[in-house]
């Protein structure tokens, strides 16, 4: 088994916390509110939203990725760090076993959040998966989950 790591970092105008608590505790409820049109259902399957916990999302019609689960590895409310696996999505079935992503939710200067997240790709076998492609997709889609969530904060600054 091959194994691919990738880092990034996505500047969030959100501080760390509200961020934190958005991306991390609120899944369920908020991303589904704030991106309609991706995201269908967020719900946990299994587990009470701690370490271990089975989350499953339902992405809209039409897209690529119909549903994933995630499970929960480990969540620091007090150190902002959080990570969770892709254990199960219809994408790359025959290619990667899972996906490890560890999260580290930082201060800027300004107030805001720098998200850094470190991706671990488990690859299956001898299947090939091109890393520029997932760095450049996914790093993308990624950043622009961030930008819808640091939206929906600047204009509800309340939530």
């Amino acid at each position: 088994m091959g194994v691919i790591t990738l880092e990034n970092e996505f500047a969030v105008a959100v501080a760390p916390a509200k961020l934190f608590k958005a991306y991390c505790l609120e899944t369920d409820t908020l991303l589904p509110k704030i991106l309609p049109e991706h995201i269908k259902n967020s719900e946990i399957i299994e587990g009470n939203g701690g370490p271990g916990t089975i989350r499953k999302i339902t992405f809209a019609e039409g897209k690529e990725l119909s549903y994933a689960k995630q499970k929960i590895e480990a969540i620091d409310e007090e150190n902002l760090t959080y990570s969770f696996s892709l254990i199960e999505a219809n994408v790359w079935k025959d290619a990667v076993e899972k996906v490890t992503y560890e999260h580290k939710f930082v201060p800027t200067p300004e107030g805001g959040s720098i998200c850094k997240r470190t991706s671990t790709y488990y690859i299956k076998g001898d299947a090939e998966i091109n890393k520029d492609q997932i760095k450049d997709v996914y790093g993308k889609k990624t950043a622009g989950l961030f930008k819808a969530v640091e939206a929906y904060f600047l204009a509800n600054p309340d939530a």
